[in-house]
């Protein structure tokens, strides 16, 4: 009888990442550019260049300034969110939600979903009232969030250049928490 795994979910406290764990994050951030996600990067982009991504973002997690949860099948992180949590005084109350990815072997498990619930409940712990957000109008993850209670506010046309170098619309998306 083969066992399931479970995935689990949890903050990494005070940006305290292995050597694996940011392998892992880099070969996930890696896979997901590979297929099109939207999260900031155009191809040609390599490990080296993920990882750079990642160590570059240690001291605002080690500082709490994002908070970034991460979903890990036995043992090894196939997934993630962030949350940032540090924002101007007029913005206290707010919390950006960025980079959400799962690794293509973690995919239709239901991971994006879990990653930002726990983001949502940690930033009721936070004390944030609202989170906000962007993604690539008419995707997947836009169905997600809007799903997820996630509202559209509106989209701008020519926002980012996707992986393949094409000026793609962003929906910026927000969820009140109160």
């Amino acid at each position: 009888m083969q066992s399931v795994s479970e995935v689990v979910i949890s903050e990494v406290q005070g940006g305290a990442l292995t050597v694996a764990d940011l392998e892992a994050l880099a070969d996930t951030l890696m896979q997901s550019v590979a297929l099109g996600a939207s999260i900031g990067f155009v191809l040609p982009f390599g490990f080296v260049q993920a990882q750079a991504f990642w160590q570059k973002l240690l001291p605002a997690f080690e500082l709490g300034e994002r908070r970034l949860l991460v979903a890990r099948l036995d043992g090894i992180i196939i997934g993630t969110v962030q949350l940032v949590v540090d924002q101007p005084a007029n913005g206290a109350h707010r919390g950006d939600i960025v980079k959400l990815m799962v690794h293509p072997d973690g995919r239709r498990r239901g991971i994006a979903r879990q990653l930002m619930a726990w983001a949502e409940a940690l930033a009721r712990v936070e004390g944030k009232t609202l989170l906000v957000l962007d993604t690539v109008t008419g995707s997947p993850a836009q169905t997600l969030y809007e799903d997820l209670g996630f509202v559209l506010s509106g989209t701008i046309p020519h926002y980012a250049m996707s992986t393949t170098g094409i000026l793609e619309s962003t929906s910026v998306m927000y969820k009140v928490l109160v």
